[in-house]
């Protein structure tokens, strides 16, 4: 993505509901809820792109294409793959979410998923951006699905999404001042 120097797996993922995890216990597994591991296990196949159950460089520069941005320095891909104690399969990769996301609240989390599309950080993004990348990345949405949302969060006469004030409403319920 233009004028994006660095890369993190916050800007590759994150989960779609950041309910309370369930802290205690040893297992990853107990970390989460039953719908969340299914949430990242789906990230997970559509990140492992040669289908071997690991992450590597090359499955993260395609997962990065996929989202936009196609020139990932092989420094960036490397620190992220040094991150993860050993080869990313999917215990590690849950493990990691794990870790990055103890301490987060739901608004955060929401936030970092849309900052993906908004590299210089602005709290805006293109509707027309946002609606093709919902309908054609990951869990596509419907057309019914972006009417819903945009009528519940119309853009502004520039044609922008303010999604600071979505993620607000969404953790929230209601819109600030």
């Amino acid at each position: 993505m233009p004028g994006s120097t660095e890369c993190s797996w916050d800007q590759i993922l994150a989960p779609k509901k950041a309910k309370k995890k369930i802290e205690g216990g040893s297992n990853v597994f107990s970390m989460f809820e039953q719908t969340q591991i299914q949430e990242f296990k789906e990230a997970f196949t559509i990140m492992d792109q040669n289908r071997d159950g690991f992450i590597d460089k090359a499955d993260l520069r395609d997962t990065f294409a996929a989202l936009g941005r196609l020139n990932v320095k092989n420094e960036e891909l490397e620190d992220m793959v040094k991150e993860a104690p050993g080869p990313i399969n999917f215990t590690v990769f849950l493990t990691m979410f794990g870790e990055k996301l103890k301490g987060t609240d739901p608004e955060e989390t929401i936030l970092n998923a849309f900052k993906i599309f908004d590299p210089e950080g602005k709290g805006r993004i293109k509707a027309d951006y946002i609606k093709e990348m919902l309908m054609t990345q990951a869990d596509r949405f419907s057309q019914e699905e972006i009417n819903q949302m945009f009528a519940a969060f119309p853009p502004d006469v520039s044609g922008n999404l303010d999604y600071k004030n979505l993620c607000y409403v969404i953790t929230h319920g209601e819109e600030k001042d």
